[in-house]
């Protein structure tokens, strides 16, 4: 089937911001963050495998290691996330222009990635509220983009809009790391340093999002929609108390965000932590770290397009079902992987290429099926609370584990319980029930 051309302009934000995602928030700027507080705590000449045992100040005064900041401090941005992104969902609802609000938001964040070039030395501290300030804009801009799927596709039609959005995200995010893994790799052929080198990519990704968005802003705003007088007058506040009141009637809706709170939080700390573990627990070296993960964007493209179509013959859930088993599997495999063996993190990588784009895409196309038209962007605002770049519980565990144990290894395999809970609970989700109690049409296959 052929997309429409709103459709074509939607698929791009996802290759807009999935370079954001890949080169900063999940490659680079955990290790370089961490790179940072170790000189800021006097730990400049760390042999492999050891970690830094003097703790930085976060906030000023909460005591923290700087392998653990990168966790902690995805904790507090999704805390404040969390809160932040229900009154964005109710104002977006209230606006006859959503594209306006995907653009806005998501150049903020691209500002604030670019500003990560002036990252050195010991200034952990901006990174810390850089962080806070992109991984807030990229949740505002994705409650948006995530409402626009109800808009631009039918119930048939939004596994696989959602697939190749996260497809074509992949492609760009693995475009831009190749990009950035060659000017990493060859740095000093470049004239470059290091951590040069490392600044360099980071602004490129904060210039990539902030250019190709401009392709989803103009292609959508030809779907502005009619907005009542009332909601437009309406208190946002208001409107969000709502909001809670009306989810308390669609309880498949409460139990399917119940279980993606579990299981995707554990995907997103997987992603999230995977280079801090291979560079700090594995011992790889940037360049092989960097490797890794374009491999894994590869096969995350092909992998989500797989997901898609086992979606169409088999259903969304079941699908989804099997990706948390793979991911149970990675989180133990990855707990057993021997230091040092770059050829099994490439394994390990494919793995989790597989799954990573399909479960994130059909979740979110399931998570359609079980919202109440109109309030698209409220719904989705829940949503991605607990969504890519904003997960809580997963990042505050690992940190945790590691804060108290010193072992990544240890971090790693607690996320299991993540995997398990969250699988659990998708399996008393009644997809049939929560669809009609929505007042939306069943798709063929659910």
């Amino acid at each position: 089937m052929r997309s429409t051309p709103e459709q074509r302009s939607w698929y791009w934000y996802d290759w807009a911001n999935s370079a954001y995602i890949t080169t900063t928030a999940t490659v680079l700027i955990g290790p370089y963050l961490t790179h940072l507080a170790n000189n800021a705590a006097g730990c400049t000449d760390l042999a492999d495998g050891q970690v830094c045992t003097t703790p930085v100040q976060l906030l000023g005064f909460l005591p923290v290691l700087p392998g653990a900041l990168p966790s902690f401090v995805s904790t507090i941005s999704t805390v404040i996330s969390a809160v932040l992104l229900l009154f964005v969902g109710a104002a977006a609802d209230r606006s006859a222009h959503p594209h306006r609000w995907l653009g806005g938001s998501a150049w903020i964040g691209a500002l604030a990635g670019c500003a990560m070039f002036f990252l050195s030395g010991d200034n952990w501290q901006l990174g810390v509220w850089l962080m806070i300030i992109g991984a807030f804009s990229f949740g505002a801009s994705t409650v948006v983009y995530d409402s626009i799927l109800v808009r631009i596709a039918g119930p048939d039609e939004r596994d696989r809009v959602s697939s190749r959005g996260w497809a074509l995200g992949y492609a760009g995010g693995g475009l831009l790391l190749a990009i950035n893994f060659a000017v990493i790799t060859f740095n000093k052929q470049l004239g470059l340093d290091s951590e040069m080198a490392v600044r360099i990519c980071l602004l490129s990704a904060g210039v990539w999002w902030a250019a190709f968005t401009l392709i989803p802003f103009l292609g959508l705003r030809r779907l502005p929609r009619e907005v009542s007088k009332e909601a437009a007058e309406g208190n946002p506040l208001s409107q969000l108390i709502g909001t809670f009141r009306v989810l308390r009637k669609y309880p498949q809706t409460m139990m399917f965000l119940l279980a993606f709170l579990f299981y995707n939080d554990g995907i997103q700390t997987v992603i999230f932590a995977s280079s801090q573990y291979a560079s700090g627990e594995l011992g790889m070296a940037q360049s092989n770290v960097l490797m890794t993960f374009l491999l894994t964007q590869v096969v995350a493209l092909f992998g989500a397009l797989i997901f898609g179509r086992f979606a169409a013959r088999y259903g969304a859930k079941r699908t989804v079902l099997g990706g948390i088993v793979i991911w149970l599997a990675v989180v133990v495999v990855g707990f057993l992987l021997p230091a040092g063996n770059f050829g099994a993190l490439l394994g390990l990588g494919a793995a989790i290429g597989l799954v990573m784009g399909g479960t994130q895409a059909l979740s979110r196309s399931m998570y359609s099926q079980l919202i109440p038209i109109g309030r698209e962007a409220e719904f989705f605002s829940f949503y991605q609370a607990m969504e890519r770049g904003t997960s809580w519980l997963g990042t505050l565990a690992f940190g945790l584990v590691f804060q108290f144990a010193q072992s990544y290894r240890l971090a790693l395999i607690a996320l299991a319980v993540f995997f398990v809970v969250g699988g659990f609970l998708l399996t008393r989700v009644n997809m049939r029930k929560g669809i009609t109690d929505a007042g939306n049409a069943l798709p063929a296959v659910f």
